[in-house]
């Protein structure tokens, strides 16, 4: 199984936005969202991947053929000193094969430096699963603090630079 992060380029957004309401479908069951009358979750930062500095979006496909994808905001965007994972999402089929932790650690030596990586309270199985693949990529080396932005735990480590 070959897994790989592609970077997305603005002519696939509209891919990337198809991938967006799978995830917010499945995100759904934690946050109770309801679909809008165009019968889509909507996703209002998409465009912004484009037009701002700082983010970077990126397909997981696995032989060749769209797993899901990855959304990464560096300093330029966070005004903070860290990479922080904006989403990250892997369709059910692929999920518990490895592929999200080997997509999780291309992205982390992509972007060496701090890194800060959130859940939502209400979504369990996320702290599970963040704090197995953040400490198999640190050695068990991360520092986890209160989220941000919610009220979840977020964990803070560092990605070595590459050679």
């Amino acid at each position: 199984m070959q897994i790989e992060l592609q970077r997305v380029e603005r002519e696939d957004k509209s891919v990337l936005r198809h991938l967006m309401e799978l995830y917010l479908y499945d995100f759904s069951e934690y946050l109770g969202e309801d679909l809008d009358e165009h019968g889509t979750f909507g996703y209002k930062f998409i465009d912004h991947y484009w037009t701002e500095p700082g983010r970077h979006p990126f397909f997981i496909r696995v032989d060749g053929k769209l797993a899901g994808f990855a959304l990464v905001r560096d300093p330029a965007c966070t005004g903070e000193d860290w990479h922080e994972l904006a989403e990250f999402f892997v369709m059910r089929k692929y999920r518990k094969t490895g592929v999200g932790r080997i997509a999780a650690h291309k992205l982390f030596a992509e972007f060496p430096g701090r890194w800060h990586v959130e859940q939502e309270a209400v979504n369990e199985p996320s702290f599970i699963f963040w704090r197995k693949v953040i400490g198999d990529f640190t050695g068990g080396r991360f520092d986890e603090v209160r989220a941000i932005d919610c009220d979840g735990p977020a964990q803070e480590f560092e990605s070595p630079s590459r050679p």
